[in-house]
C-alpha cells in the first residue's frame, strides 16, 4: 500500500475569487498563461505546458478543467501505483496576506471544494484543512468544522509569517487546541513569501522564495514551535513538516546546541525531546538524503510524500533503494500515514491493476 501525504489540488472552483488577490490565471505577453496573486506572478512551470499553450494546442480552460475532474488524478494515481492521497490547496492560495474579511470565506470555499472533489472516491482521496492562520480565532473554527464535518485530516499551512503572527505568538494558541481537540496533525508547507511584497514581488526573480524559501520558513516552524514553548503548552500537538523537513534533520546538532545559548528561548526541555511532535516526508530528490533521512530520524517519524502536481514532484517511487527492513518501508509508504490521520486501511482503496503494474 502506498499512501502520498504531498499532493497539491489546485481547483478553479477557488481561483478567481477576489478583484485583487485572485487568484488568476492570465494570457501575458510572452504568450504563456502564468499565475498571478496580487501583484505577484509565478514563474515557474512545466516547459511542455508552455509550449503548448503558446502553440495553441493546450487551451486553459480545458488545463484548468482537467484540476476539476478526480478521474484525471486517479489515473495518475494508479500510473504511480498510489492507493489514497491527501490533498491540499496549493500554498500560492494561502491568502495569509489577505484581509481575514476575505480570507475567511475563502478558506471555507476551499474546504467545501476540496471535500466535493475527494466525495468521488472517498476510498482514494481525502484532504487537509485550509484556514485563515492571520485570523486564529476564526482558523480554529474552520479547522474544527473540516475536521469534523467535512472530514479533513488535518491543517495544511505554511512556515511563517501569517499576517504578520508567527507560530510562537500566543495569538495562534486557539490554533493549537482545536487541533489537539480534533488528534490532527498540521502539514507545513512553505509558501512564496515574495507574494506578500507588494509592487516589489517580482523583484525575485529566481522564485528565492520558492525555491530555496520554502525550505528556510519550514525550519523556522520548526525553531518557533521549539523555541516558543508551544508544545510544552500543547504536548499532543503534531506537526508533519514536507521536504524532508526543510533544513531540520541535517541541522539538528547546531539546533540543539545553539538553543540552550539563547537568552529568548522557553521551551522547557531539550530540543530534541520534541521530535517526538514532528514527522518529515521523503520528497528529496537524491537517495542518499532519503537515506540519511531516516537514519537520522527513524522511521517512525516518516511518512510518504511526492509533491504530487507539483513543478518539483519526484515521479518515481521515493521508497525505492532505501536500505531498511520491510517493517520500516512499510511504516513509511502507509502505517504511519493511517495511525497519524485516523485512516482506516481495510477502508483504503487500490490502484487500477492493470496500470498499478505497468507502473511497477
Amino acid at each position: 500500500m502506498l499512501i502520498d501525504l504531498h499532493a497539491h489540488a489546485p481547483h478553479p472552483n477557488y481561483y478567481n475569487q477576489h478583484p485583487h488577490w485572485g487568484p488568476f490565471f492570465e494570457k501575458h505577453a510572452d504568450g504563456d498563461v502564468k499565475l498571478r496573486v496580487g501583484d505577484w506572478i509565478l514563474t515557474l512551470g512545466s516547459p511542455e505546458r508552455k509550449a503548448a499553450v503558446r502553440a495553441g494546442t493546450l487551451k486553459i480552460e480545458d488545463y484548468l478543467a482537467r484540476w476539476a475532474d478526480p478521474k484525471t488524478r486517479l489515473a495518475g494515481m494508479d500510473a504511480a501505483g498510489q492507493n489514497a492521497q491527501v490533498v491540499s490547496v496549493p500554498s500560492h492560495c494561502y491568502m495569509y496576506w489577505a484581509e481575514a474579511e476575505f480570507g475567511v470565506p475563502f478558506a471555507q470555499k476551499v474546504n467545501d471544494t476540496l471535500a466535493d472533489y475527494c466525495s468521488a472516491a472517498p476510498d482514494r482521496l481525502m484532504a487537509w484543512a485550509h484556514a485563515p492562520l492571520n485570523a486564529p480565532v476564526e482558523a480554529a473554527k474552520e479547522i474544527r468544522r473540516a475536521c469534523t464535518t467535512l472530514g479533513a485530516k488535518g491543517l495544511v499551512a505554511g512556515g511563517a509569517n501569517f499576517g504578520g503572527l508567527e507560530f510562537d505568538s500566543p495569538e495562534m494558541d486557539p490554533v493549537w487546541e482545536a487541533l489537539c481537540d480534533v488528534d490532527l496533525p498540521m502539514f507545513v508547507h512553505g509558501y512564496n513569501q515574495s507574494v506578500t511584497w507588494g509592487k516589489q514581488a517580482n523583484t525575485d526573480r529566481y522564485e528565492t522564495t520558492a525555491i530555496v524559501g520554502m525550505n528556510y520558513d519550514e525550519t523556522r516552524c520548526f525553531w518557533y514551535l521549539v523555541n516558543g514553548g508551544v508544545f510544552d503548552r500543547f504536548p499532543n500537538l503534531k506537526v508533519y513538516i514536507t521536504h524532508g523537513g526543510g533544513f531540520v534533520p541535517y541541522q539538528l546538532g547546531r539546533l540543539a546546541q545553539c538553543n540552550p545559548n539563547l537568552d529568548t528561548h522557553h521551551n522547557k526541555k531539550p530540543v530534541l525531546e520534541y521530535l517526538n511532535n514532528f514527522w518529515f516526508d521523503v520528497e528529496l530528490h537524491e537517495l542518499p538524503m532519503r537515506q540519511a533521512l531516516i537514519d537520522i530520524v527513524g522511521a517512525d517519524r516518516i511518512l510518504y510524500g511526492s509533491n504530487f502536481g507539483g513543478s518539483d514532484a519526484v515521479r518515481h517511487d521515493l521508497t525505492d533503494g532505501l536500505k531498511i527492513s520491510d517493517a520500516d518501508l512499510q511504516k513509511i509508504r502507509w502505517q504511519n500515514a493511517c495511525k497519524l490521520l485516523h485512516i482506516d486501511p481495510a477502508k483504503v482503496g487500490a490502484p487500477t491493476p492493470k496500470l498499478a503494474a505497468v507502473a511497477a
